[in-house]
């Protein structure tokens, strides 16, 4: 009886192990179909990537982070740069993504990579109207050679476990109902 119970459950248990990815690749294939427009360069992962463990300076020279220091809600991080005219172009997007949906779910991370003056930050923001988005710094570009960042603007998605799980090279409409369904479904995905 008790080796029937124990098969019993070993057979439970690997059901469930082999039912949950698939849980998983169902809902992203479902979330990566809601890419329409600019939205459709958006690259969702068949495997969570790791990002980079080094640091970066927190805006207004306060301290460092890193990117581990956000786990536990979906992270939009864009590697842009002052320079950057496509940056510059989709910056007040993500303002109304954060607008919409930063909490403690899901917040825009803003990383400015390479030579970019906190000074020279501040007028950008100033220049676009962005007050609701951090100011960010990878000088040295550790975070985004870390994380294979060849040109601007690369946007990635985290998930709360701080592994990215789709990746953008150059800009998009941020703020199109496409990436609002895109943001808002990935929001309602289990925690786990």
């Amino acid at each position: 009886m008790r080796l029937l119970h124990s098969l019993t459950l070993y057979i439970a248990l690997s059901l469930s192990a082999i039912a949950a990815p698939t849980l998983v690749l169902g809902d992203m294939a479902d979330i990566a179909a809601l890419r329409e427009g600019s939205m459709k360069k958006l690259q969702f992962h068949s495997e969570p990537k790791p990002v980079s463990q080094a640091s970066f300076l927190l805006e207004d020279g306060t301290g460092e982070a890193t990117l581990g220091d956000y786990k536990g809600k979906y992270i939009l991080l864009n590697f842009w740069a002052t320079w950057c005219p496509p940056c510059r172009k989709e910056m007040p997007y993500f303002s109304e993504l954060q607008a919409s949906f930063g909490g403690d779910n899901f917040e825009v991370l803003t990383l400015a990579t390479g030579r970019n003056s906190p000074s020279g930050i501040v007028e950008f923001f100033d220049s676009v109207g962005i007050t609701n988005l951090p100011r960010h710094r990878d000088p040295k570009q550790t975070v985004a050679r870390d994380m294979a960042v060849l040109g601007l603007p690369v946007t990635v998605i985290l998930n709360p476990q701080g592994v990215e799980i789709a990746r953008m090279h150059g800009d998009a409409e941020w703020n199109s109902e496409s990436a609002r369904a895109i943001i808002s479904a990935l929001m309602k995905l289990p925690a786990s």
